[in-house]
């Protein structure tokens, strides 16, 4: 980690294309860029609503042609890669070494650089991305994320249902606010490549919960009295599946739930990017507690 004293400065105007813009976090990141006065286009799935100073591009990451054209007249791009599987992104590579725009790549906490393999396939991927996007010499910086708080609103339906949350366990982590990612991820799209280093910014929240700590915060900010239960892999794997998410990814969270090992690493590189303290997931679950009506 750069040793940044401060908020990271900014360059003039950037032309800034955003993948994943119609996301939790990919929001976020195009709400604060477009705040600083960038251009920013928004790859997205599906046809947006017209805004305001951004631009939409309708297309899939592993599309090249539709890569290509979004990615004309950019400067930097931020990169998430929605697959369980690094080897569709060859082609998205070609055509970033051949745009050359900069690469901010969001990454995970849980990459053990030492380790051969990595704990479970969602980590595995990330480990991939940023193996095959460092060899390709692109001008990249990588965030590493811990567990975002948006994944709270997984649990809606059930809150709404009654006053359990049942799913699989995780490991403690120190769950960071997407907020606090975008922020991070916005400071060093803006900033002079030169100023940031080399190694992966490690972005986690203050403190280390259990998914039992995020529902007993989530429900202090409800005012109700809620409790998390642990459920079996075989059931978690059924009811996935019954919801009618991708087998593929079923496996993938099933495999996390069961190898992933705990983290009680907390850092201070929010801050040193945004100029700001990481917020706490009492405030998020405050901030959102009406989306859980």
């Amino acid at each position: 980690m750069p040793d940044t004293p401060g908020p990271v400065g900014t360059s003039c105007r950037s032309s800034i294309l955003v993948t994943g813009a119609a996301g939790n976090l990919g929001r976020e990141v195009v709400d604060r860029l477009q705040a600083r006065g960038a251009f920013v286009r928004g790859l997205v799935r599906e046809r947006m609503r017209p805004r305001p100073g951004v631009e939409w591009v309708v297309g899939d990451l592993t599309d090249a042609a539709a890569v290509r054209a979004a990615l004309v007249g950019i400067d930097a791009v931020f990169l998430i890669w929605p697959l369980l599987d690094a080897a569709p992104a060859h082609d998205l590579v070609a055509e970033l070494v051949a745009a050359a725009p900069r690469v901010v790549y969001l990454s995970s906490t849980a990459i053990d650089d030492e380790a051969a393999n990595q704990s479970d396939p969602i980590v595995q991927v990330h480990a991939d991305m940023e193996a095959l996007l460092r060899n390709a010499g692109l001008r990249l910086l990588v965030l590493r994320s811990d567990t975002l708080a948006s994944n709270a609103r997984g649990w809606a339906s059930q809150l709404r249902a009654g006053d359990v949350v049942s799913g699989p366990d995780m490991a403690r982590t120190a769950v960071v606010d997407e907020r606090d990612v975008a922020g991070a991820a916005v400071a060093v799209l803006l900033a002079e490549h030169d100023q940031l280093g080399h190694e992966p910014h490690l972005l986690t929240g203050p403190e280390v919960l259990s998914r039992t700590d995020q529902v007993a915060l989530l429900g202090a900010a409800l005012r109700r009295r809620l409790r998390f239960q642990a459920v079996t892999a075989d059931l978690a794997r059924s009811r996935m599946l019954a919801d009618g998410r991708p087998e593929r990814l079923v496996e993938a969270l099933v495999a996390a739930s069961m190898r992933r090992p705990e983290s009680h690493r907390t850092t201070d590189h929010v801050e040193r990017l945004t100029g700001r303290p990481a917020g706490t997931f009492a405030r998020w679950a405050i901030d959102h507690a009406a989306e859980f009506g």
